[in-house]
């Protein structure tokens, strides 16, 4: 039996705050891409936002960043599977006739 035991990885309050400020920033960046009319650009702009954003909670608020390969493992399987249905639905979407 291993008598290793792992400790919780315990970030300073300033990183907290800087990963809030980052999501509070990303917001008001979505709000404003919102409300102008970039064309073709609506879509991959608010896609790389919402990307963005994901990773900091997953990554910070969600301790993945220090976490285990394993658990490295299946945020990437996660990540893999949320492209996939995003490829599927644009590509159903594109295909529409009424487009």
């Amino acid at each position: 039996m291993s008598t290793h035991t792992h400790t919780p990885h315990v970030l300073p309050l300033r990183v907290y705050w800087g990963v809030f400020t980052v999501l509070v920033f990303g917001t008001l960046i979505t709000v404003w891409s919102a409300t102008k009319d970039l064309g073709a650009l609506n879509m991959p702009i608010a896609l790389a936002i919402a990307v963005t954003k994901a990773a900091f909670v997953i990554l910070y608020f969600m301790h993945v960043k220090y976490s285990t390969k394993l658990t490295w493992l299946f945020v990437m399987a996660g990540f893999l599977w949320f492209i996939i249905m995003v490829v599927i639905t644009m590509a159903d979407y594109t295909s529409r006739t009424w487009l």
